[in-house]
Formats: structure tokens, C-alpha cells, sequence
């Protein structure tokens, strides 16, 4: 065991762990971050998408080791704002357009949609629909126009 410290939703934490634990089982079972979803383990579905220095990535394929006591670790439970407590533009369109069916894949798809967004904002352009081909994460219940709907939506207001 040893530990590894990173900052997980705008507060530092420390775990002590095995170094090839995977981040997913550090924020579900050790952190009680239960946002992120397990799905396959393998970085394919993306049911637990988060975001890595504001940029999208998939837990359950990074070891803790990897993780840098620099590394700033957002989860759907960090999205929203800490200060008034309003839902992050991206949850109220999915609000807004019915998304969610089961739900499961839900916050890991809203978090890949806010990074999507932010990268072409960094690119200084607005998302297209080729960017939507970018989107990989699966939603068994086929909600793909709906989130597709919201992200437009959404995109507008960030």
C-alpha cells in the first residue's frame, strides 16, 4: 500500500492504496464518488467518463499510480456550482430534454458532452455535428438524439 494525494472535485484527498488500483475503485470504493459508473472495465462504453485537468477520460482504465498529486479530478457529483449550487448548463438541458431513460450512462455522457464542448470553445469554434462523432460513450437505451438535442442546447448557454 502507499499513498497517492490528488485534488477530486476542487478538494485534495489522499488515499492509501495498491499503486495499480484503478482511479474507478479509488473514487467508488474509497471515496464514495458513486458518479462515475462501472460498465466494462476496458475504456470502451464510457460509463465513467470524468475529467482529468478538464479534459475527458476514463477511470476505470487509469491505475492511481498514474495520477499526480497536481491532477485535478472532476466527477458529475463537481459539476455543478459549489457556490450557489445551480446545475451546470449541460445537466439542466438534460433536464430540459428528457434524456436520461435507465439513467447509468447519463453522467458519464454529460461529462464527455462538457468536455466536447470545451475543447472546440479551445479550438475557438462551436461544436458541429462532426464533433458528435467524437461522443463514444454507449447508452443502451438509444437516447442519442435527445443527448445530441441537449449538448446543442446546452453548448449555447456555456
Amino acid at each position: 500500500m502507499s499513498q497517492h494525494t490528488f485534488v477530486l472535485n476542487g478538494e485534495k484527498v489522499t488515499v492509501d492504496t495498491e499503486a495499480d488500483t484503478r482511479l474507478l475503485w479509488v473514487l467508488r470504493d474509497l471515496l464514495g464518488i458513486t458518479g462515475p459508473k462501472y460498465g466494462c472495465g476496458l475504456d470502451v462504453c464510457k460509463a465513467c467518463t470524468s475529467h482529468i485537468n478538464g479534459k475527458a477520460f476514463n477511470p476505470c482504465s487509469v491505475p492511481i499510480s498514474k495520477i499526480k498529486a497536481t491532477d485535478e479530478i472532476t466527477t458529475i457529483e463537481g459539476l455543478a456550482d459549489k457556490k450557489t449550487g445551480d446545475l451546470h448548463p449541460m445537466q439542466e438541458a438534460w433536464l430540459d430534454y428528457d434524456v436520461a431513460q435507465c439513467g447509468y450512462c447519463q453522467p458519464g455522457q454529460i461529462m464527455a458532452a462538457v468536455a466536447l464542448v470545451k475543447k472546440a470553445r479551445r479550438e475557438g469554434r462551436e461544436i458541429t455535428d462532426e464533433d458528435f462523432d467524437d461522443l463514444r460513450n454507449i447508452c443502451r437505451c438509444g437516447t442519442y438524439f435527445r443527448i445530441r438535442e441537449a449538448v446543442k442546447a446546452a453548448a449555447a448557454k456555456m
